[in-house]
């Protein structure tokens, strides 16, 4: 079978990438001839999809699964998502360690030779070896009848790939996203990158400009400038990453800017040109229209779900150009024996998410007769993580959200300058605040800022869904010294709230009897 035109995507072809392409897509892969009848079909080879059908046919109980993708196995997080950033976010993070080591009695050299050719083959080549997690013959192997192709529903119970009919009990809809177009003017003609370009990249670009000051717009942005570009920040709102928690978006804000990111808020991109010695970005910027050259953009600013070209209207099944495949709680499609998973469908847009979401949609689909013991997506404690430097890793509510939903809360707030292991790692610039409801210590949700803030929520996420409290966590023991010290301190500074006047009064006299 042919490369499909999205295969150009993964350039260059060098021998890295083309290992990735034998994983994913195999240039000489055989469609297998369909079974008469599967008990599952899945539509999309990123996290979501992957899950569900190794998770099925991996029970060892004779499941007839089929799995289809249209263009490459392991999706956005594999081949343009969170392995090839977070390779580029490493090497730019030993970068930054090495500009810092002066403060820690290290010499180190200016200016740092930054080697962005091994860079980024060095991102090529990790993600070539990480990808036989997701390849097609690895889940053949699984007894998954894996097809390469275009996926459209024939009617509620059929859908048809290279003119094949797979007849099914049920089936998943696990298409994902791609980066959305902002529809401004000229940009389509200068030429842009998106996160499925942008690790094509060879060459360095001298001037970068981002759109976009959301999670991965602010990633992106911080790498690069760590890795020698000269990178401007375009976002329309008042600060970056408006959707995070005020106080952990200025420390991440500040950190951009200490980089050397030039960051323009409140602005508007109006039009592109392309001149002969770059790229004229035309923005509204305080009532004034300026003007900014670069070598190449970055568009970042949101997603749109991949319902194209299923014929979702043959199977009976409702969506939304925007919002993706409508699912009720249970994940379940407006066409009972349809569901759907992953960022297709979810508000979250995270692999971990997907991850989640294909373990429910497996025990609604196949081991849930008549509907019963169903599992729930609201029931999921859903924890995130930016990866820049420093992270933000959130769990749970903010204010706003208890506050919607008639809670009164209280909140503490531990800064990393009050944290031994912070003050001795020179990472003081950071936190960690939690939620809890006032007059309780039922902890509603958390936020943490810090170097490896992503490592450290899972406690707090633990706790929240196993309904462990600040007490609890103020008898757990944290070792000494460790970053994640500040979690204990956060709930040791809730039991010191208890001891009010009258509970002193009824220890002094536990005192002089024990």
């Amino acid at each position: 079978m042919p490369y499909f035109p999205e295969h150009s995507l993964i350039q260059p072809l060098d021998t890295y990438n083309r290992s990735l392409l034998d994983q994913v897509h195999p240039e000489h892969w055989q469609n297998p001839n369909p079974a008469k009848l599967y008990d599952l079909v899945v539509i999309g080879a990123g996290t979501a999809g992957l899950v569900v059908a190794a998770g099925a046919a991996g029970l060892g109980l004779g499941l007839k699964v089929a799995l289809i993708e249209k263009h490459l196995m392991g999706g956005d997080c594999l081949n343009f998502g969170c392995v090839p950033s977070k390779s580029l976010i490493c090497s730019a993070r030993m970068v930054a360690d090495l500009r810092n080591a002066v403060s820690l009695g290290i010499c180190s050299y200016e200016p740092i030779d930054v080697d962005f050719v091994t860079v980024m083959a060095r991102m090529r080549r990790l993600r070539a070896e990480i990808s036989h997690n997701d390849s097609a013959q690895r889940f053949q192997n699984l007894g998954i009848d894996v097809f390469f192709g275009e996926a459209q529903f024939l009617s509620e119970k059929a859908v048809a790939v290279n003119g094949e009919r797979l007849n099914f009990k049920k089936a998943v809809i696990a298409t994902g996203t791609r980066a959305a177009d902002p529809q401004i003017s000229g940009l389509k003609e200068a030429g842009f990158l998106t996160n499925e370009t942008i690790f094509s990249l060879t060459e360095r670009p001298k001037r970068l400009a981002v759109i976009g000051g959301g999670p991965i717009g602010c990633e992106l942005a911080q790498a690069f400038q760590r890795l020698g570009c000269e990178v401007t920040l375009f976002h329309k709102n008042a600060h970056v990453l408006d959707r995070e928690d005020i106080d952990a978006a200025e420390i991440v804000q500040n950190s951009l800017i200490h980089d050397g990111v030039q960051v323009i808020l409140g602005s508007a991109v109006e039009r592109v040109e392309k001149l002969e010695t770059g790229k004229v970005i035309h923005f509204q910027h305080n009532g004034e229209i300026r003007n900014l050259e670069v070598d190449e953009i970055l568009v970042s600013a949101g997603r749109s779900p991949n319902v194209e070209g299923l014929n979702l209207e043959a199977a009976g099944v409702a969506y939304d150009q925007h919002q993706g495949v409508c699912v009720n709680d249970y994940l379940q499609t407006t066409n009972s024996h349809i569901y759907a998973a992953g960022d297709i469908c979810l508000n979250w847009k995270f692999t971990h998410a997907a991850d989640a979401a294909a373990r429910i949609v497996i025990k609604n689909t196949l081991f849930s007769p008549l509907g019963l013991g169903k599992s729930k997506v609201s029931d999921l404690i859903m924890p995130w993580v930016t990866f820049t430097d420093p992270e933000i890793a959130h769990v749970g509510l903010y204010a706003s959200d208890a506050e919607a939903k008639g809670l009164a809360t209280n909140e503490i707030k531990i800064p990393f300058t009050k944290v031994d292991r912070a003050i001795l790692d020179g990472e003081t610039e950071g936190f960690v605040k939690i939620l809890h409801q006032k007059g309780s210590d039922r902890i509603l949700g958390a936020t943490i800022v810090a170097r490896h803030a992503g490592e450290m929520i899972s406690e707090i996420t633990l706790a929240i869904a196993t309904k462990q409290g600040l007490n609890q966590l103020s008898g757990i023991i944290h070792s000494y010294p460790t970053q994640a010290d500040a979690i204990k301190k956060a709930a040791d500074t809730y039991r010191k709230t208890l001891l009010t006047p009258r509970t002193k009064f009824f220890l002094k006299i536990l005192t002089k009897f024990s």
